[in-house]
C-alpha cells in the first residue's frame, strides 16, 4: 500500500531553488506530524525539516534559513521549498512521519546540485 509519493527533484546549479512535494495517504497525513529526510550516497538517512500537526517547524542546522517546510492538510501534501542550494544538498529526498515509523517508504525524489 503506497503511503508517500515524492516529486519535484531535479538537477539544479548551486544557488538555485527547487520545491519538493509529497503526496501522502489521508490516514497518515491527518494524524501525524511530518518530516523530510534525505540520504546521500554512502551516508545514513537524516532528517532535514519537520512540521507538527499544528504547523510548528524545526530544521537541521545545515538547512536552517534556506529550506522551508509546509503542509496542505486539505490536499494531504507536504512541501519543501529549497533555496540557495549547495552541492552538499545532493541526495534522495523522502517524506515520512516525525518518527519515521510509516512503511513502506516512498521511492524518494533525487536532488542533484551541480554546476
Amino acid at each position: 500500500q503506497v503511503q508517500f509519493v515524492e516529486s519535484g527533484g531535479g538537477l539544479v546549479q548551486p544557488g538555485g531553488s527547487l520545491r519538493l512535494s509529497c503526496a501522502a495517504s489521508e490516514r497518515v497525513f491527518s494524524s501525524h506530524g511530518m518530516a523530510w529526510y534525505r540520504q546521500a550516497p554512502g551516508k545514513q538517512r537524516e532528517s532535514v525539516a519537520a512540521i507538527s500537526l499544528g504547523g510548528n517547524t524545526n530544521y537541521a542546522p545545515s538547512v536552517l534559513g534556506r529550506f522551508t517546510i509546509s503542509r496542505d492538510n486539505d490536499k494531504n501534501t507536504l512541501y519543501l521549498q529549497m533555496n540557495n542550494l549547495k552541492p552538499e544538498d545532493t541526495a534522495v529526498y523522502y517524506c515520512n512521519s516525525l518518527r519515521a515509523t510509516i512503511t513502506p517508504w516512498g521511492r524518494g525524489t533525487q536532488v542533484t546540485v551541480s554546476s
